[in-house]
């Protein structure tokens, strides 16, 4: 689950008024920030996810008062924290104390000095990296089962063919085209259409700065424009309609979108692009595991660094904090600008495991999974050496009891692993509790966690909020690797149940939600298994007297 925008399930192809179709382009791609019921500091909102319900009316994990009440007296033990992303600045001030090392490796000597296969694994590994350069972007899994597919059967006159396995595969390539053309044409005319508006909001910001000579327009300055000026009064009126409808601070971000629809017909969604000869690997051998790079920084770290900061940022009293004061990051680069590969999944799952890792974070996933055999080979594997997987149930607001999100904890031979979590996202906002954009499931999604404007690290020593259950699995990895801290007799299994039993139910909140064109009331504890929002302070108190 890199870095995404949502596709709106309502937006109209034509908008009368530019306010309404701005506000749409924010539910869009998911920067409609939800309004809390409480007047928050600048400090509260950087850090509402660590606070407590009952103290301070926020629905965070309680994380603060945790460490103030339980744990102040206690004394931690580290705990390795793979992070599987994008890759992360191991060197940014709030992550280069807490990112775990190999002590078997010697740095940049161009050995393999602990066997392991990997060649100077100092902090972690890339397995989207090779002699070749690092990828960056890559497919849709979708456009590279389709790419099969078209390779196959572009050619092909269906009256050629007879059996009726070959009928089934046509007849999906015939299904799978539709779809891509379909994709294709929507993100043309949405990329064209958001770089218009981006460019409207964008250059009326920069005309209104260079008029005023200011770095940051306020309210008070769209006062002051002098009549008689055509374009200043145009400008001003549309910069007016932004901080009218609380969008003046993600003006920039509708150019950016525009961009990011732009990459996506290029790469993820391009049958002519594949960028898999960087790696090196032998791709179709979903069995070799010795490959790839240490780049492990990125390039395109952003979404890594975050996650990375989510989990265990340093509580230095400067930037962000993490949840847990005694994560020790291991890096694991597999996630594109695209969807991630079956295979790079299961080898991280394994290095992870391998390297001494306790608990795995994913914040990914993708609608299909063609080597998904692979992964759960490597899930059985992690989840019999005792680790616990924590994955972002997704961002799409689907029910994932009905449509497929992978991976996932259900095996295909049968069985579900009993370290795995899913989970979803919440926000500050105790009368929507759920995101609006996250996905749900009372039976495949575990719990819910903040996943909201979470604020943290970014690359280039910077920090910046962003939103999605990616943000809420690494909160939830965080509240795991506290318990495993300070508890260090817990199991992976005990930590899960503990967490479940632990979160604090909303069950009689629900929300109206717009779906298929008509309103529908949701319940908030039909959203997932426990109806929960999970919390560190009760998980605490429970971990205090816990029986196996």
């Amino acid at each position: 689950m890199a870095p995404n925008f949502r596709t709106s399930r309502h937006i109209q192809s034509k908008m009368k008024k530019i306010t309404v179709f701005v506000a749409a382009v924010f539910v869009a791609f998911g920067l409609s920030a939800q309004v809390t019921t409480q007047a928050l500091s600048e400090q509260e909102k950087n850090l509402w996810h660590l606070r407590d319900m009952e103290k301070d009316g926020i629905p965070g994990v309680s994380a603060i008062r945790a460490y103030e009440e339980i744990l102040n007296n206690k004394q931690g033990k580290p705990v390795v924290v793979a992070i599987i992303d994008s890759g992360t600045e191991t060197f940014h001030e709030d992550l280069q104390d807490v990112i775990w090392t190999n002590e078997d490796e010697i740095p940049n000597n161009g050995k393999d000095d602990d066997n392991n296969g990997y060649v100077d694994d100092v902090h972690g590994w890339s397995f989207i990296g090779g002699k070749g350069g690092d990828v960056e972007a890559d497919n849709l899994e979708f456009t590279r089962i389709y790419r099969d597919l078209h390779r196959k059967y572009a050619s092909v006159t269906p009256a050629n063919i007879t059996s009726k396995e070959g009928k089934a595969e046509y007849k999906r390539y015939e299904e799978m085209k539709a779809q891509m053309e379909s994709r294709v044409s929507e993100a043309s005319t949405n990329a064209l259409q958001y770089a218009m508006i981006g460019m409207m909001y964008t250059n009326a910001d920069k005309m209104l700065k260079r008029f005023f000579k200011a770095e940051t327009l306020t309210v008070d300055m769209l006062a002051n424009i002098p009549a008689g000026v055509d374009s200043l009064q145009e400008s001003a009126g549309l910069m007016a309609n932004a901080f009218e409808n609380g969008f003046y601070d993600q003006i920039y971000a509708i150019a950016d979108y525009a961009k990011s629809l732009k990459n996506q017909l290029e790469t993820q969604l391009n049958i002519d692009f594949d960028p898999r000869n960087l790696v090196g690997d032998d791709y179709q051998n979903v069995n070799e595991r010795l490959y790839g790079n240490n780049h492990i920084d990125g390039p395109a770290a952003d979404h890594g660094t975050h996650v990375g900061g989510c989990v265990g940022a340093t509580w230095n009293g400067k930037g962000a904090a993490g949840v847990c004061n005694n994560a020790r990051l291991m890096i694991i680069r597999c996630v594109p600008d695209g969807d991630e590969r079956d295979k790079d999944v299961a080898n991280s799952i394994r290095y992870a495991v391998d390297n001494g890792a306790r608990i795995i974070n994913m914040s990914f996933g993708k609608s299909f999974s063609p080597q998904k055999s692979a992964v759960d080979e490597a899930i059985r594997y992690a989840e019999s050496k005792g680790v616990l997987m924590i994955h972002a149930a997704g961002n799409d607001f689907k029910n994932t009891d009905k449509e497929a999100n992978f991976p996932t904890d259900r095996y295909d031979a049968g069985g579900v692993c009993s370290t795995w979590m899913e989970i979803g996202a919440s926000s500050s906002n105790v009368e929507m509790l759920s995101a609006d954009f996250s996905n749900y499931g009372k039976k495949n999604v575990d719990v819910f966690s903040p996943g909201v404007d979470i604020y943290n690290s970014v690359p280039g020593q910077k920090y910046e909020a962003m939103s999605g259950t990616s943000m809420a699995s690494p909160v939830a990895a965080g509240v795991a690797a506290t318990l495993m801290s300070y508890y260090p007799n817990l199991t992976a299994a005990d930590v899960k149940k503990i967490m479940m039993e632990s979160a604090i139910p909303y069950k009689k909140h629900s929300f109206m939600v717009e779906m298929d064109g008509k309103m529908k009331k949701m319940k908030f504890k039909d959203m997932s298994r426990t109806g929960a929002i999970i919390n560190l302070y009760k998980a605490c108190q429970m971990a205090e007297s816990f029986k196996k």
